[in-house]
């Protein structure tokens, strides 16, 4: 076996020029544990999530409308930035959270969910920004039948999850913290 052989079966690195080949770190088969009841805790998670970042848009709103009866109308103008701040808001929001030391938004805390990288790894402040536009993307273009792609394979994996490389693990049955990665050697 040749030299570039060996580093292609023990995970070459990208400075090398070649793809680390990593396994997958949960297996449904091994772990079912790990994938019950994750797509209903998903769905109570994300109206939790959903309650927490409408309430300081509502509170805008709030603040805008009465400062537009103070300001005679003129206050009003400033309704135009309510949109803009509220997608903001909720990719910062999705990006500190899912990225943070936790893996998780506060609704999947509540819900014992988190989520890593299909090799364990925990998430960081792009992929969770990014994991939610992707979602609302997904959502909005090939409609909410989208997320029965979810029930149709083991990991519970969403359409937006296989896109970005996640898995959403159940975290109650092993305490709060995920079980590390497999290695690959």
């Amino acid at each position: 076996m040749s030299a570039s052989d060996s580093n292609r079966t023990a995970g070459a690195s990208w400075s090398a020029g070649q793809a680390d080949v990593r396994p997958h770190a949960f297996d449904p088969w091994e772990q079912p544990e790990l994938f019950r009841g994750v797509l209903t805790r998903r769905f109570f998670a994300f109206l939790i999530d959903l309650l927490i970042l409408s309430v300081p848009v509502v509170l805008a709103v709030l603040f805008i409308a009465v400062f537009g009866l103070v300001t005679l109308g003129l206050g009003w103008a400033l309704f135009w930035l309510v949109s803009p701040a509220s997608v903001i808001w909720a990719i910062v929001y999705y990006g500190m959270t899912l990225g943070g030391p936790r893996s998780a938004t506060i609704g999947m805390r509540m819900m014992d969910l988190e989520m890593r990288t299909w090799y364990g790894e925990p998430g960081y402040f792009l992929l969770g920004a990014t994991h939610a536009v992707v979602f609302w993307i997904s959502i909005s273009v090939l409609s909410p039948l989208v997320l029965m792609v979810g029930l149709f394979n083991r990991r519970r994996r969403l359409l937006h999850d296989i896109i970005l490389g996640t898995v959403v693990i159940n975290t109650s049955v092993r305490g709060a913290i995920a079980p590390e990665p497999r290695q690959s050697w």
